[in-house]
């Protein structure tokens, strides 16, 4: 009789930067025989769930509503009430940091997995796997530089750099090590929009998930050596597994939040290499009627062509219909500009690491 086959669990941080990379590791490991039982927050599983009915291959996989393609899907509640408004960072951080450790504990007992694949992101819950005696391996779903400049946090506090809670003491921009880019004390994770103590639960909360990643038997990111081999030297503990590109080379969902508009490959194939701009948000990113018009215009007025991917609920309330449709239309028009609700984000990079400089404005919360 053949042995049951390894079972883990894969927790992705609920944001599209972070289920879409998890999910493609999801396919990896079931391609290598093993059970993945993946877990989303009760909202992530809806979108994704919607999406991929509202696309016609992405159907086929879906199986009673909760496996994709071998993976089973799993949703949790994360802490919030129906009504509560999910953008509010400091509202969803919040909800998520006291309730789905719990949720995931009960899921463990229940499951009997055997590891936890857990994005660093929800390294709150590397400690409940430990005390069940689940194994942890680590995923960052990003950089390596990005890792290791919150593993030196400590250090760049002690160096002056932010004070306990995260709070900038010096402008400008520091390297954490020659040849890595360098980082701006601004443009940390937790520096989010919002009241200051938004940016400190932000804060408690990135501090806390570095920290658990000391539980972790191995740490792998979405990155690749000769992309970062300064900070691949500077933190040999973290392994490249990068680029994962799931939807591309073995065609699997990677569970988009919303429905892809494939077109803009077509149309980012017609213009000549080195010459559009991409821009993108992630899931989270909310601006304000000003924000958007002067990025709009802006856009236009660079004279390059540019692909904009703008969310339903990118802008809050205020934004005229009527000039949106204007001027949408009349960059399509002039050929200078293409935008989508959503777009197969892994295709159009590999499209534009081939034949376009890319811009990408990406916005991501860890």
């Amino acid at each position: 009789m053949a042995a049951a086959a390894p079972h883990v669990m894969v927790l992705p941080f609920p944001a599209q930067g972070h289920v879409t990379p998890l999910m493609e590791l999801s396919h990896r490991l079931v391609q290598h025989g093993l059970e993945v039982t993946f877990v989303c927050t009760e909202p992530i599983y809806a979108l994704v769930i919607d999406a991929l009915r509202q696309t016609t291959d992405g159907a086929k996989g879906v199986v009673g509503g909760d496996a994709l393609d071998g993976i089973r899907l799993v949703s949790i509640p994360d802490g919030l009430a129906d009504g509560d408004d999910r953008r509010d960072l400091c509202k969803f951080l919040d909800g998520v940091s006291r309730c789905i450790p719990g949720y995931v504990e009960e899921l463990m007992r229940k499951t009997k997995v055997k590891w936890l694949v857990g994005d660093a992101n929800m390294g709150l819950c590397f400690e409940v796997a430990k005390k069940l005696g689940v194994r942890v391996a680590c995923v960052f779903p990003a950089s390596a530089a990005g890792l290791g400049t919150l593993l030196r946090v400590p250090q760049l506090i002690e160096d002056g750099f932010f004070d306990d809670n995260g709070v900038p003491k010096r402008r400008g921009a520091f390297e954490v090590a020659p040849n890595m880019p360098p980082m701006y004390t601004s443009h940390m994770p937790w520096s989010i929009d919002g009241a200051p103590e938004g940016q400190q639960v932000s804060f408690r909360l990135v501090s806390r998930n570095t920290q658990a990643t000391s539980l972790a038997e191995i740490i792998v990111c979405n990155s690749f050596l000769d992309a970062e081999t300064a900070a691949f030297e500077l933190f040999p503990d973290i392994v490249p597994i990068g680029p994962l590109y799931a939807d591309h080379e073995l065609r699997k969902p990677v569970g988009q939040f919303l429905p892809e508009d494939t077109a803009c490959l077509e149309w980012l194939d017609a213009h000549p290499d080195r010459s559009v701009v991409y821009v993108a948000f992630g899931s989270f990113t909310i601006f304000d009627p000003r924000q958007f018009r002067e990025l709009a215009e802006g856009l236009e007025l660079a004279g390059r062509p540019f692909l904009w991917v703008v969310r339903p609920d990118f802008t809050s309330d205020g934004l005229s219909k009527d000039w949106f449709d204007e001027f949408q239309s009349r960059v399509a028009v002039n050929g200078k500009g293409m935008i989508v609700s959503w777009c197969p984000q892994q295709q159009v990079r590999i499209n534009l690491s081939y034949y376009a400089d890319l811009l990408s404005v990406s916005v991501h919360i860890f």
